[in-house]
């Protein structure tokens, strides 16, 4: 269950357009950017609106990639959590980020990195359902 969980938006987007219209081109832009980055894709959902943005996740088997594109607004927004349970996944996660934010091309990013599971220093709180 540890591991990085990267929110983020991006705005002002002056990359190749059919990247916020198709998803199609969406999907392909997010399998490259995960498996360059040694991401195991296990299965993918994407969406096309009619005469609007797309919106797409990938399974992946370190978490997952979900990604929602506003043409109208050149907006992106993106979630991307990957787990360290059998390796570090930090340096695949940070190069898939890297892939999409250079692709989208965003003049202004705002990033979130939620780190998740186990923090030192943080009490368990575990819940312990009523019998």
């Amino acid at each position: 269950m540890n591991g990085l969980h990267i929110l983020a938006e991006f705005h002002e987007c002056a990359g190749e357009a059919r990247l916020l219209h198709d998803a199609g081109a969406l999907a392909a832009l997010c399998r490259r950017a995960c498996v360059e980055a040694g991401l195991d894709v296990v299965a993918a959902a994407f969406h096309q609106f009619p005469g609007a943005g797309a919106t797409g996740a990938l399974v992946l088997a370190e978490s997952h990639l979900a990604v929602h594109t506003w043409p109208e607004l050149d907006a992106v927004t993106l979630d991307l959590y990957v787990c360290n349970h059998s390796r570090d996944n930090r340096a695949a996660a940070e190069s898939a980020y890297c892939a999409l934010a250079t692709a989208f091309q965003a003049k202004r990013c705002v990033r979130r990195d939620i780190e998740r599971g186990a923090v030192a220093g943080v009490p368990d709180l575990t819940l312990v359902a009523n019998e």
